[in-house]
């Protein structure tokens, strides 16, 4: 199977479970700023941490080899405004970039309308960049990784992240407990 068609089916399979999981549906992407409903936080907490023990251990098992995985540049004050962007329009159209393409893809309006201006934005991005591109390389890190960060072993860091994501879950069921779910 070809490395196109292989994304592809596994961008659909996880498509197919965030629709499951019911987060194609703005209103439970908004349930987590409620702290009302923390699917969103165990999905993809739980997506993060297998693909991140998956690959540390297909790593040391040589079936794959990290260290030919792409890590794009890290470019603090850009990244920084992007989140800012990101997290704006996550507020207000209830739907992240994934979330909205699984909404428009069952045929939900919000998802279409978040997926246009999707598509607007990259467009202006794009028309744009030769004015803004010093900005857009500024602050620039170079390629940062989390054990590099915290002067750590990827082990270490796979467990941390791991225990983080344990706690978080613990959090989330007691929030959720509390609240009468």
């Amino acid at each position: 199977m070809s490395p196109l068609v292989l994304a592809l089916v596994l961008g659909l399979a996880f498509g197919a479970l965030l629709e499951a999981a019911g987060l194609g549906r703005a209103r439970k992407l908004v349930g987590q700023f409620y702290f009302t409903d923390l699917t969103v936080l165990k999905v993809l907490f739980s997506a993060l941490v297998t693909a991140m023990i998956g690959a540390f251990w297909l790593d040391r098992l040589g079936v794959i080899d990290l260290r030919q995985v792409y890590i794009p540049e890290t470019f603090v004050v850009p990244q920084a405004l992007g989140g800012v962007l990101f997290g704006a329009g996550l507020v207000l159209a209830g739907l992240c970039p994934g979330t909205s393409c699984v909404a428009a893809a069952t045929g939900r309006r919000d998802g279409l309308a978040v997926m246009a201006g999707l598509v607007l934005g990259i467009v202006v991005f794009n028309a744009a960049f030769v004015r803004i591109r010093g900005f857009h390389e500024s602050t620039a890190l170079g390629t940062v990784t989390l054990p590099e960060a915290l002067h750590i072993g990827r082990g270490s860091a796979v467990a941390l992240v791991t225990l983080m994501a344990c706690g978080a879950f613990a959090l989330a069921e007691r929030l959720q407990t509390g609240s009468g779910q």
